[in-house]
């Protein structure tokens, strides 16, 4: 394999990292974004008079989405709700995020494509595996954000818990307590606090309680989310005391978790089996094999 061979494939793996660093890079700003301006709406800034430089921040996005849907049109692709859902499951709730994702599918093959076509070693092979790494890189990535959001959520969950009971302890309602344990889980867990003012929102504009709690464990699809909704969807159809029922939730949420741990804990035993005879093993043998192997050697050298 010659230098400029080694080159072209090197171009062709920048182009596609390229492509994903800039889609991720974009959708982190849009979140940050989007959380700046909700921080500053709760702290009574005036928002009214964007600055010169938002204006053309504002500008410049709107021009590139307003591209983007224009290639979305002539290739005919249509807007998928189980991709909307799957954006909202990964926390990005806004419609460009969709846009970036189209963008990227279509630009990074295009990109890997033309990268590849200048190597010269097995052109046609690296041409299409580099424009089918790129095609599914972006649905790669978010599957990835869906799980780990997932399970930064079911980690969040025994906390939200017991501060949902101290709230109802103290004399909320259900919902007020669920309005402020989202906002005091801000800064530890910005994902459930998402999902509990969504909730609110969602009834604030007429939904029913008991179909917003459905809404929030359909989009998570998490069975510790799943179990907590029908365990207040139970106190709310049948009046049972909604502290003793968190009470015994978090209890046994609680008792999970610690399970889970242990799993793991039990699981690195085996999993570690791998690294000791692959890597420390064999430095180990020649560690303490080596002297002697070499003194045999000198030993057998010198008789002969």
């Amino acid at each position: 394999m010659t230098m400029d061979t080694l080159l072209y494939i090197m171009i062709t793996i920048t182009g596609v990292c390229g492509v994903g660093i800039v889609a991720a890079l974009m959708m982190q700003r849009a979140a940050r974004m989007v959380s700046e301006r909700a921080l500053a709406v709760m702290q009574g800034q005036d928002l009214s008079t964007p600055s010169l430089k938002q204006q053309r921040s504002k500008a410049l996005q709107d021009r590139f989405f307003q591209e983007i849907r224009k290639i979305r049109a002539r290739f005919g692709m249509q807007e998928n709700p189980a991709l909307l859902e799957r954006f909202v499951s990964a926390g990005l709730n806004s419609a460009r995020y969709v846009d970036i994702y189209v963008a990227a599918r279509v630009l990074g093959p295009i990109i890997a494509l033309i990268a590849a076509s200048f190597c010269p070693w097995k052109r046609v092979f690296l041409m299409t595996t580099g424009a089918g790494f790129a095609y599914l890189a972006p649905d790669i990535i978010l599957t990835r954000m869906v799980k780990s959001r997932r399970e930064r959520i079911r980690s969040a969950i025994p906390d939200a818990v017991d501060l949902l009971v101290i709230c109802v302890d103290a004399g909320l309602g259900l919902d007020q307590a669920m309005l402020r344990c989202g906002h005091e889980l801000g800064k530890s867990h910005p994902d459930i606090q998402q999902e509990f003012l969504r909730i609110n929102r969602e009834q604030r504009a007429g939904k029913q309680r008991i179909e917003a709690w459905a809404s929030m464990a359909k989009r998570n699809q998490l069975p510790e989310l799943d179990a907590f909704v029908n365990m207040l969807m139970q106190t709310e159809r049948f009046g049972t005391p909604i502290a003793r029922a968190l009470s015994q939730f978090g209890d046994g949420i609680r008792q999970k978790r610690r399970q889970r741990a242990e799993e793991l804990a039990a699981k690195t035993t085996v999993k570690i089996i791998f690294p000791l005879v692959l890597c420390i093993f064999p430095s180990l043998f020649i560690v303490l094999l080596g002297p002697p192997g070499l003194s045999i050697m000198r030993t057998m050298g010198s008789g002969q």
